[in-house]
This record gives structure tokens, C-alpha cells and sequence, in this order.
């Protein structure tokens, strides 16, 4: 097993995976300390049965720079392979600005070839590559220092089998002439938007029963300290605080260290100091928001009059075509979109791009009372009106 540890080994490695078709890619790393993700090794693989066609990168070697890899990411003559990239791709945006390109992700190629929901990569290796994976060094800690063999071996076997799965998926894919379908889902993977946390933003991801300008202004606040302090500090945001408590500190509203001491979420570091002062601040920031300021949350899923019956049928359609076409019911439409597709509304996911192919223009039928549903044995049959 070849473990890459300066630059100039980096830089060889690169320029010979230019002189192929792809390049498998994995990281591990570390997140449960810190807010952005420590990179902890780098697994690339290259075409080929050979020793040196598969390496490990060691990113925390003092002075190896990853300038060569994220100019191969650049490389357009080179398709970057991935399983399930989000995380992976998060970290080298952080890292080094850069999103690998082109980028194909065997995760979601899976998923459009029948191999179901968020396939893993195991189920993936064991049908397609025929092997299996070794997963007892899985939650190791990958930042200690010598590595073990086993965590080496687990680490190579993430981008050598994978090479055999993305064959098969890329031919599969041409095959069947969905190959674009792939690339359009990975537009939102391949988009710098997915990877900024923006503390503005923050307060969107909190569920809250309370729809009052004044409370969700208080949250909008809150969130975006916590944010802003877990960034700066590099701490996980449910160490500065959790949800439930960001709620319960929005509904009591307090005004100083003594109100503080009364909440039963909040963890005694964030009652004092530097996270004490911030909520009190934020809160203070919340309530002074002016009402034409004041955030609102989106209620136009719960105000759309969704026919039930409707939607039921959306169900079943969604289902038998998801099996006529061997992709994954989700992949193709949410609930959220069966209901608004129910309500009248046509804005949804599924009735763009290949999703209108595959589903969409018969839901909009459907919908019109131009197609009808019919039970054949274990099938469910679409009728023509």
C-alpha cells in the first residue's frame, strides 16, 4: 500500500491519472468536534490492477500541499468518481475553493439504475464487484497517527472496488441513455450554494410551532449568533446550543444572566461568558426587529387544498412507474411534491427535466382525468382514457 506524503509524490500520482479516462476519489475525516470537517486521508485510484494504480494521501503531514490533486479536480479530461460525494465535495470546497469536475457519483447513478434509496456503497461493492468490505475500521479515529494496516486497507478498498462499480453504472447509464439524467441531478452537488452556510440563513433549519413574526425574528437571531460563534470558534453548533434550547430561549426571552440561569435546555458553559452575551444580544436584536422586518415562514404547503384522494392516486401512479422504469420513487417525487401536484400547483420537482418524462406528464394526465389506474394481479396498470 503506497502512502503519498509530500507534495512532489502528490503531483507524480496527479500526473499520471491524467492519462486516464477517471479517477476514483474518498476521504475520511472528523466532524464531531469541530464544525468544519477535519480531512484526514485522501483515497485516489486510477484504471489498472497494479500496486501504484491506487494511494493514499496523508493530508496531515507537515508542509504536503493538495494544490496538485484540486488541479486534477480542474482537469476536465478526467471524470472524478465518487460514492455519495456531498461530504467529500463539502470539504474540498472548504479546503480549496474547488469542485471536482466533471463529477459522477455512483450513489446517485444507483439510484436511476434500480439498485434502490440511497443504495450504500457496500450493497453497491457486493452486487456489482462482487466482494465485499471490511467495515471494522469504519469509525476509527482516522486523525491518530501511524494509521493500522486495517484502517490502509478499509480506506483503499472505498476507491478500488469502486472503480468496477462505476464502469458498470457509466454502461448501464449509456445503455439505457441516461446518462444525462445523472448530470442533471448532479447540478445541485456541482453548485458552490450547497456548500455555504450562511448564519442568515441559519434560523431556516429550525422547526418551530410558533409562525409569530416577533418569536421567529427572536430565532432568526439566535441562529445567527450560534452559527457565526460555531464558525469563528470551529465548534460544532449544538456545542455553543441545541435546537430545543435555541425554542425554549426564544419563548422565555431573556434580558440577563439571571433569566438565563432559569432555562432548563441551555448547558451551563452557554450561561456565562462570551455565549451568555451573545444570546442576551441576539435576543435584544430579535425584539427590536421591526414587523415589516420580521422573518415569515413559507405556509403555503399548509394553505394549498390538496384533494387526499388525489394524492392517493399520485401514490400509486408514482409507484408503478418507478417500477416500469427500475428508479427510485424519491429520486423521482416527493410526498411534498405529490401533494402540490394534487393541490393545482405545477411548479413541482417532479414535473421537470427527465422527472416529466418518467412521471410527470402522466401525473399532470391523471390529474386531468386522461389516464386511469387499473389492478392486474400484483401490477397496477395506467389506462388511456
Amino acid at each position: 500500500m503506497i502512502t503519498i506524503t509530500t507534495t512532489e509524490g502528490l503531483a507524480a500520482f496527479c500526473e499520471t491519472a491524467r492519462n486516464h479516462p477517471y479517477v476514483t476519489v474518498d476521504t475520511e475525516f472528523l466532524r464531531e468536534r469541530t464544525y468544519y470537517s477535519k480531512l484526514c486521508l485522501v483515497q485516489l485510484a486510477v484504471p489498472g490492477d497494479d500496486e501504484d494504480s491506487a494511494v493514499l494521501v496523508d493530508p496531515l503531514v507537515e508542509g504536503l500541499s493538495l494544490a496538485p490533486l484540486y488541479d486534477l479536480f480542474r482537469d476536465e479530461s478526467v471524470t472524478k468518481v465518487f460514492h455519495a460525494a456531498r461530504q467529500d465535495l463539502e470539504i474540498f470546497y472548504i479546503e480549496g475553493g474547488i469542485i471536482p469536475a466533471p463529477l459522477f457519483d455512483t450513489q446517485v447513478a444507483a439510484m436511476v439504475c434500480g439498485f434502490g434509496e440511497q443504495v450504500g456503497y457496500e450493497t453497491l461493492v457486493r452486487k456489482i464487484a462482487k466482494a465485499s468490505v471490511d467495515k471494522s475500521s469504519r469509525f476509527t479515529d482516522w486523525s491518530r497517527r501511524p494509521l493500522s494496516d486495517a484502517q490502509k486497507t478499509y480506506a483503499l478498498a472505498d476507491v478500488t472496488h469502486l472503480r468496477d462499480v462505476y464502469e458498470y453504472l457509466a454502461a448501464e447509464l449509456e445503455r439505457s441513455g441516461r446518462t444525462a439524467w445523472v448530470e442533471e441531478e448532479l447540478s445541485i452537488l456541482t453548485d458552490p450554494e450547497t456548500y455555504i452556510a450562511r448564519p442568515e440563513e441559519a434560523w431556516e433549519r429550525i422547526k418551530t410551532r410558533t409562525n409569530s413574526g416577533k418569536f421567529l425574528a427572536v430565532v432568526k437571531e439566535l441562529a445567527r449568533f450560534r452559527e457565526t460563534y460555531a464558525q469563528d470558534k470551529n465548534v460544532p453548533r449544538n456545542r455553543v446550543f441545541k435546537d430545543d434550547a435555541l425554542v425554549e430561549i426564544a419563548g422565555a426571552k431573556p434580558r440577563n444572566a439571571a433569566d438565563l440561569s432559569k432555562l432548563r435546555l441551555l448547558l451551563r458553559e452557554a450561561r456565562r461568558g462570551d455565549i451568555a452575551d451573545g444570546i442576551i444580544a441576539a435576543v435584544e436584536a430579535g425584539l427590536a426587529t421591526p414587523a415589516d422586518k420580521q422573518p415569515k415562514v413559507d405556509d403555503g404547503r399548509d394553505k394549498m387544498q390538496v384533494n387526499p384522494a388525489l394524492a392517493d392516486l399520485l401514490r400509486v401512479l408514482l409507484k408503478a412507474r418507478a417500477e416500469d422504469s427500475g428508479v427510485a420513487q424519491k429520486l423521482i417525487a416527493t410526498s411534498a411534491d405529490l401533494d402540490a401536484i394534487a393541490a393545482g400547483r405545477r411548479d413541482a420537482m417532479a414535473l421537470r427535466g427527465w422527472r416529466s418524462e418518467v412521471f410527470g406528464q402522466d401525473a399532470l394526465r391523471l390529474c386531468d382525468g386522461k389516464l386511469a389506474l387499473r389492478a392486474r394481479g400484483s401490477r397496477v396498470e395506467v389506462v388511456e382514457l
